[in-house]
């Protein structure tokens, strides 16, 4: 799994310094040069980062005016491109932006804001991500217990399968133990999602403060063994310059 970006620009420089700066910290990019089609676009997919060209790309502008009100790409890390002469970057921070990049871009400048923005790419990929796990899950409703197993887990919640479904508005407890870890969970939820077949979803509730933070540092550790390009180091970070 790589970190996903959507780059709107007709600038052909942009595209030479930005394309093989994002790959190389495994960062794919989806190029578009369309301000239409990437507004389309923005609607039915999810980007860890979305890289406008704001005074050369005719509409690029109002692209990042309206990502934040986008379903799926509310909380992606933004980047304008500015060309110093139309927009300022106090207009676009008032925007959403994250991070500004001001042409003529240059390579070393590029790496350097891109290695600066992959924590917050990478946050953001977690809170949405769903680590993939099979463990038993005891589910306790009242006096009554089932015996689950896991299909995914996120910080906020738990998909389950079940040999009978669950009661509509169920609020079980639930108690696991993460895999490869010393996190036994034991927390309140609520049903978010089920189907006829047993499979459910739910929500976490009043999850304790040191359990919620060992839940996120493991989901962590599954998301660094996916996204290699997180443990790379800014150009020149160990150069005495």
């Amino acid at each position: 799994m790589t970190l996903e970006s959507l780059l709107l620009s007709r600038d052909a420089e942009v595209f030479r310094i930005l394309r093989p700066t994002l790959e190389k910290l495994s960062i794919q990019v989806e190029i578009c040069q369309e301000a239409k089609r990437a507004s389309e676009i923005l609607i039915s997919e999810k980007f860890d980062a979305v890289i406008v060209d704001c005074d050369d790309m005719p509409g690029g502008l109002e692209v990042l005016q309206g990502l934040r009100s986008t379903p799926g790409n509310r909380g992606s890390v933004a980047f304008a491109v500015l060309n110093g002469k139309r927009t300022t970057t106090q207009e676009v921070f008032g925007m959403g932006v994250n991070f500004v990049l001001q042409k003529p871009i240059s390579t070393l400048n590029a790496s350097r804001c891109f290695h600066a923005a992959l924590g917050f790419m990478e946050r953001e990929r977690r809170r949405y991500f769903r680590q993939a796990v099979t463990m038993p899950v005891n589910v306790v409703l009242g006096e009554k217990e089932l015996k689950a197993t896991s299909t995914n887990i996120s910080e906020g919640g738990i998909a389950i399968k079940l040999h009978q479904a669950l009661p509509k508005n169920a609020k079980p407890r639930l108690q696991f133990a993460l895999p490869e870890s010393k996190l036994d969970m034991d927390v309140e939820s609520e049903l978010a999602w089920a189907d006829l077949k047993g499979h459910a979803g739910l929500r976490f509730l009043k999850v304790p403060p040191s359990s919620q933070e060992l839940l996120e540092k493991w989901l962590d550790e599954q998301v660094g063994k996916e996204l290699p390009g997180s443990k790379q180091k800014p150009p020149g970070s160990n150069s005495g310059s």
